[in-house]
C-alpha cells in the first residue's frame, strides 16, 4: 500500500513537472457573462486595465452597470482621463462579498490602481471603504469633494476567493485628481514623464545625450520605452562614462523599441526585439521571454524584469525595468570560469604547468575573454542541457507511474 502511495505522489510530481503556469482570471471573460457591464468591460479594454487586472494576482474590481456607464461618457472625458477614473475602481486587494460585511472596525483604506501607477498625486487614488448600518457597504475616494450620493456595494459578479473579486456598484467613483485633464500621449513630454516616475538618472542621460527628439518623434507611430530604475542606473554610471559618445547613445536607444506594446502583447509576443539602436548590421536587438507572471528582457548580458508601469496608451509605453540592458555590440559576456586544474603529481609536471603548459605539457588557453558568439553558444548549450535534463527527470517519473499503476491495476 505504502508503494503504490509512493508511486502515486510520484506521478503527481512528474505531472506538476510538465504543467504551464497559466493566468488564474481573465476579467473580460467574466464581465462577459453579465450583459449590462458591457460597457464597462469595453473601456477596461480600450484603455488597456483589462490586462493590467489580468496579470496581478489579488485584484478587486468595481464595476458599475451600462447606465452607470453612460453617466460618466456623458461627461466627454478624453480617454487618458476616463482610464484614471476607471483605475480608482480597481483595488489592489481582494475584497469579496463576505470580506466586505467584515471590515475590522467598521472601515479599511485600500489602494487603486490609480495610487499604484504613479499617475495620483499624494492620498489621491486611496479609497474608503465603510460597513455602514442596515447591512451597506460604502466606497469613497480620499479625496472625493462630491455632493452626489456615495457609491454602495450592490451584489458580488464573480469571485474567485483571494485572488479576484469582481462586484457591481451602484455608481461611479469621483476624484479631482482623476478627473483632471490629462495630456494625450502623443503630447506627453516622455522625460518628464520618467523624471517624475523614478527614472530620473535615465531621463537626464536622454537629455545630456541629445537623443530625446528620437524618443519623441517616435511616439505617433508606436513607442514602447523600458526605463531603468535609478537604482539600477546608480552601479552602471560608471561602466557608462568609458562608454564613447556613439555608444552611449546607442545604449540609450537600446532601450526604445518603435512599435507600441502594452504589457499584455508583450506576453503574447515573445521572442526577438529590434530597437531605436538598430540599423543595417547593428542588430542590437533582445528576447522578451515570460517567467510565470514576470515579463523579462533578455540579451546576451544580462535580464532584466519589468516592475512597473509609467503609462500604457496607445501609441506609447513606458515600463520601469530592474536592470539596464546591455547589448552584446558594447559590452562582452564574462568569459566563463575557468576549472580549476588537478594539483601536479611530480616535481617535472609542476614546472611544466608553470612554464605555461598543462600536466602533459601541453599549452594552456590564453586568459582572454571568449567572443560574443562563442558566450552566446555557451549559454544556449547550458540552457539545452538544462532543460533535456529536467525535461528527462520528468518523463522518467511520469514513465515509471504510469508503468507501476498499469501493473498494479
Amino acid at each position: 500500500m505504502e508503494l503504490r502511495i509512493s508511486f502515486l505522489l510520484l506521478a503527481a510530481a512528474a505531472a506538476a513537472l510538465s504543467s504551464t503556469t497559466t493566468n488564474a482570471h481573465n476579467i473580460t471573460r467574466m464581465l462577459a457573462k453579465h450583459p449590462s457591464f458591457s460597457t464597462f468591460n469595453h473601456y477596461l479594454t480600450v484603455t488597456h486595465l483589462a490586462g493590467e487586472i489580468n496579470r496581478r494576482r489579488t485584484i478587486t474590481v468595481c464595476a458599475v452597470d451600462n447606465a452607470g456607464m453612460s453617466d460618466l461618457l456623458a461627461k466627454h472625458y478624453p480617454l487618458p482621463t476616463l482610464k484614471n477614473i476607471l483605475s480608482l475602481h480597481i483595488f489592489a486587494d481582494y475584497f469579496g462579498a463576505k470580506k466586505l460585511h467584515q471590515i475590522t472596525k467598521g472601515s479599511t483604506t485600500t489602494s487603486s490602481l490609480f495610487q499604484a501607477t504613479g499617475e495620483a498625486a499624494g492620498t489621491s487614488g486611496y479609497v474608503n471603504i465603510t460597513d455602514m448600518k442596515g447591512g451597506k457597504v460604502g466606497f469613497a475616494p480620499v479625496d472625493s469633494d462630491s455632493d452626489g450620493p456615495m457609491a454602495t456595494f450592490v451584489k458580488s459578479l464573480e469571485e474567485l476567493p483571494y485572488d479576484i473579486a469582481v462586484i457591481q456598484i451602484s455608481n461611479t467613483l469621483t476624484s479631482p485628481e482623476a478627473e483632471a485633464p490629462t495630456a494625450a500621449p502623443t503630447d506627453l513630454n516622455v522625460t518628464s514623464l520618467m523624471a517624475k516616475q523614478g527614472c530620473q538618472t535615465f531621463s537626464d542621460m536622454i537629455v545630456s545625450q541629445g537623443v530625446q527628439s528620437t524618443f519623441s518623434d517616435s511616439v505617433q507611430g508606436g513607442l514602447t520605452i523600458f526605463c531603468p530604475s535609478d537604482e539600477a542606473l546608480d552601479d552602471f554610471r560608471p561602466r557608462y562614462k568609458n562608454l564613447t559618445a556613439d555608444g552611449k547613445s546607442s545604449l540609450l536607444l537600446y532601450h526604445g523599441v518603435p512599435v507600441y506594446n502594452s504589457l499584455g502583447m508583450l506576453r503574447s509576443s515573445n521572442g526577438l526585439m529590434n530597437t531605436l539602436a538598430t540599423e543595417g548590421t547593428k542588430k542590437f536587438d533582445f528576447t522578451v521571454q515570460n517567467d510565470g507572471d514576470d515579463v523579462k528582457l533578455k540579451t546576451k548580458i544580462v535580464t532584466a524584469t519589468i516592475t512597473g508601469t509609467l503609462i500604457d496608451e496607445d501609441p506609447l509605453a513606458v515600463f520601469k525595468i530592474d536592470e539596464v540592458l546591455l547589448p552584446k555590440e558594447l559590452f562582452k559576456a564574462a568569459p566563463p570560469a575557468p576549472a580549476p586544474k588537478p594539483a601536479p603529481k611530480s616535481k617535472s609536471k609542476s614546472k611544466g604547468a608553470a612554464a605555461g603548459g598543462d600536466e602533459d605539457g601541453e599549452e594552456a588557453d590564453g586568459p582572454g575573454p571568449a567572443s560574443d558568439d562563442l558566450a552566446a553558444a555557451d549559454e544556449d548549450d547550458s540552457n539545452d542541457g538544462e532543460r533535456v535534463r529536467t525535461g528527462g527527470v520528468a518523463a522518467l517519473c511520469f514513465s515509471l507511474a504510469l508503468g507501476f499503476l498499469a501493473y498494479i491495476c
